[in-house]
């Protein structure tokens, strides 16, 4: 399966994808049906006195894979451009914004907590949908299928959109002023180093929650704290050289004092020391 995966959809890392909205409208709409299914049969359970889940009030063991699961609700911020962008009219952006935030909390929300209610620790998946392939849990057949091949609809018509993404930030990171790639390189070496890796990932483990907890601690430990303070204080400085210290943006974000920007790279570094060092004790006890 994962073969035909490679074989299928990695090609696309070879080319331009264009033309994604059809595309993107039919993901968004499958991850609502998804959704939608899966607190409403959570729900209908916890109803019928069926619910298994009993969970404690917190465990500190699963702080790591807390930050792996926080970096991955932080991606739906990967989509404001495309929601700010089209607006002509920006003057209540902030407050589209918000609603939108909230609404996306809310779900979250909705889908952990009747989660952790309906069923019992030790039984929920990584992959939560699996949950709702057994036939006791849905007797409806095309429903039990529809939540077990919802991630595979859903990356598969992400992953071309996301490799050449990434495909073209290998070129812009390794670009040479005023120079240009020959084309082994252009064509075959950086689609190479964007496809070869995930794949390679894929085929040594199947531990999904160990995987999330260490690219989310680490890798997303830069993406959604250190990189972004970087860009916002160098851009406020590059704002200030163009446009002189003067000028009044009134868009200014609630945060924009320096000491957000600060208490965000601390806070950040904070994660990694102890991430790393929950990860070090919990090895250390195995």
């Amino acid at each position: 399966f994962q073969a035909a995966f490679t074989l299928l959809l990695g090609p696309f890392t070879f080319f331009n994808v264009q033309k994604t909205k059809y595309l993107q409208i039919m993901t968004s709409l499958m991850r609502w049906i998804a959704f939608i299914l899966m607190i409403i049969l959570a729900l209908i359970r916890i109803s019928r006195g069926q619910a298994e889940g009993h969970p404690s009030m917190a465990q500190l063991s699963g702080i790591r894979n807390l930050f792996g699961v926080c970096v991955y609700s932080f991606m739906c911020q990967h989509s404001l451009p495309s929601l700010i962008t089209p607006i002509s009219k920006k003057k209540h952006v902030n407050k589209l914004v918000l609603l939108d935030y909230i609404l996306i909390l809310a779900f979250y929300s909705l889908l952990s907590f009747t989660a952790i209610y309906c069923f019992r620790n030790d039984t929920l998946m990584d992959m939560y949908t699996l949950n709702f392939t057994n036939c006791e849990i849905i007797s409806v057949a095309f429903i039990r299928y529809f939540l077990g091949l919802f991630p595979v609809f859903t990356i598969s018509t992400n992953f071309p959109i996301i490799a050449v993404t990434l495909r073209n930030n290998w070129k812009t990171l390794f670009h040479r002023e005023g120079g240009t790639y020959p084309w082994v390189v252009d064509r075959i070496v950086f689609p190479a180093i964007t496809l070869i890796p995930p794949v390679l990932v894929a085929f040594c483990t199947h531990d999904l929650e160990s995987l999330v907890g260490i690219t989310g601690a680490y890798a997303g430990n830069g993406i959604q704290y250190l990189i972004p303070a970087f860009l916002a204080y160098c851009s406020r400085k590059d704002t200030q050289l163009v446009f002189g210290s003067g000028t009044v943006n009134k868009h200014l974000s609630p945060f924009r004092h320096s000491f957000w920007i600060v208490f965000v790279l601390i806070w950040g570094f904070s994660c990694f020391v102890f991430v790393t060092a929950n990860i070090v004790l919990s090895e250390s006890k195995l």
